[in-house]
């Protein structure tokens, strides 16, 4: 291994040079998960679906629920990242991989959520085989490929010179570094080519994330089903992921500056900024909550009725006003007052907001599910150990995903932060002078 110790940002090495007991531990403990829900995973294609909660009337449980949580989670990178960088804000250097890492893991196990959800997984294939282009299901399958494929790529390209210092500065991973580097050299040509590159792919990516979850929206929306046929459902799944996505990225970056100390590159006004951010989009998301509930109940429609008060005063009562507490009322008392709006008040909120937010997705699916239009029984919706397991695993294959990138890969863009070191002053100064009115000296006054 190369000495770099020199290097002033050394500790970005850090976490990919030198491994302590404890990693190993964290590792073995989320492998131990995995295997578990892996065991119970084939325990329910032996066994069919009957081992997990799901029945007659509610056969949309804890997989549909995960699925678009996940898949709002993974809103997070690609549009924060891609708009920050769009619009040139200087603060976003050292948080914009942090949250490109989140979009392309979460976005990949948010996926095989509704495979999970099949009892012959083998029949998914029969949407690309036979799907028809009238179904928001093949929308679905076509949006979430593209968009995986663009935020992959979009984590990639700005990843490669950090690959290639690396790859000359180090020799662990060397073939690895190699490979992946393309031989980019840091000359004049390459770095416009992959400027070039990084500003196509944020043109293309802000949409294909935003399409995502409104694709995601219509499952729900297109159907005749009380509860869900609203046409403000795109809108607010949008914002809702985007909320989650803020939250999830507020707790990784939390979680690794203090594991990896990280403090003199995530400070403090990165998290003021995304907490400001997190409380907009808090408001954002109780405006169209109330939007969808007060046209409801208006509108007096009977079964419409008996789903809100099914929410509001039912079993799910003690959920619902969880959600509303949890991503509204603490988010904007805490975020509003200073002395609140401390790294641990912040981190405490986020934690609230992504599991509010599931709370949220738990409250669109099973309440609907529960009052059908036909005089069905109906068994109440116990999510099983198998779902539990599951859910556990995917949280699991998370972390590990994000522990072992930390591994092979620096969490915070070293290039990056270099370029605004040269570079940002002289930027933000030709900034300034675009919009800012030219001095005149008024005549007389001794200069002229």
């Amino acid at each position: 291994m190369d000495d770099i110790r020199k290097d002033k940002d050394y500790t970005l090495y850090r976490p990919i040079l030198e491994t302590d007991k404890s990693f190993y531990l964290i590792i073995t403990i989320l492998l131990a998960v995995i295997a578990w829900a892996g065991y119970m995973y084939i325990r329910q294609l032996q066994a069919g679906l009957g081992v997990t909660g799901l029945n007659r009337s509610i056969s949309w449980g804890f997989y549909i629920i995960n699925f678009v949580f996940f898949i709002g989670i993974s809103h997070a990178g690609t549009l924060i990242s891609a708009i920050l960088r769009l619009s040139q804000a200087e603060w976003r250097r050292p948080i914009t991989r942090m949250a490109e890492v989140i979009t392309a893991i979460v976005l990949l196990i948010g996926a095989v959520h509704p495979i999970l959800d099949l009892g012959r997984p083998d029949r998914i294939l029969n949407v690309f085989l036979y799907g028809r282009l009238q179904s928001p299901l093949l929308w679905d399958v076509t949006a979430i490929s593209m968009y995986f494929t663009a935020s992959t790529v979009y984590l990639y390209v700005p990843l490669i010179p950090d690959i290639a210092l690396l790859r000359d500065r180090t020799t662990k991973f060397k073939w690895l570094y190699n490979f992946c580097s393309w031989g980019y050299q840091g000359t004049e040509h390459h770095k416009k080519v992959l400027e070039r590159a990084m500003n196509i792919l944020m043109v293309i990516v802000i949409p294909v994330a935003v399409s995502v979850h409104t694709v995601i929206s219509f499952i729900f929306s297109m159907t005749i089903q009380p509860g869900w046929h609203s046409t403000i459902f795109g809108p607010y799944f949008v914002v809702g992921a985007i909320f989650s996505g803020t939250a999830t990225l507020l707790v990784m970056m939390i979680a690794f500056r203090k594991m990896y100390h990280f403090e003199n590159y995530l400070k403090e006004i990165h998290f003021q900024y995304l907490s400001l951010l997190l409380m907009i989009f808090s408001i954002f998301w109780a405006y169209f909550t109330f939007s969808e509930f007060i046209t409801g109940i208006y509108g007096n429609e009977p079964m419409e009725m008996n789903i809100i008060r099914y929410k509001f005063f039912g079993d799910y009562a003690p959920f619902f006003w969880a959600m509303v507490l949890l991503n509204f009322v603490i988010p904007v008392i805490v975020l509003s007052f200073k002395k609140l709006k401390t790294i641990t008040g912040i981190f405490w909120v986020s934690c609230g907001v992504i599991i509010g937010m599931w709370l949220e997705r738990l409250i669109i699916v099973v309440p609907s599910l529960s009052n059908p239009r036909l005089p069905y029984e109906v068994i109440p919706y116990i999510p099983s150990l198998t779902e539990w397991a599951l859910f556990l695993g995917g949280i699991s294959v998370f972390c590990l995903g994000f522990l072992l990138f930390s591994k092979l890969f620096p969490l915070i863009s070293i290039w990056e932060l270099e370029e605004g070191r040269t570079e940002g002053l002289q930027e933000a100064k030709a900034r300034l002078d675009s919009y800012l009115p030219d001095v005149i000296m008024a005549k007389g006054s001794g200069n002229d």
